[in-house]
């Protein structure tokens, strides 16, 4: 899953709004500690410079999920 949700991510980045619903898509999907954080790091690494944003705030929003 953890694979499949980069490919994902990385198809649906030219929109902003996209690239939010799927990445809250993944997080849910994953839901194990370690692959989200290992998650969020690809995100900030390959699109941070652009999502900081959408990214920062949509996994402080899902650390429900990580507890």
């Amino acid at each position: 899953m953890f694979e499949m949700s980069k490919e994902i991510l990385e198809k649906v980045s030219f929109d902003r709004d996209l690239f939010k619903k799927e990445l809250e898509k993944a997080i849910k999907w994953l839901c194990k500690t370690e692959e989200v954080r290992s998650l969020r790091k690809w995100c900030m690494e390959k699109f941070g410079h652009v999502y900081n944003e959408i990214i920062t705030t949509t996994f402080a929003n899902s650390e429900n999920c990580l507890s």
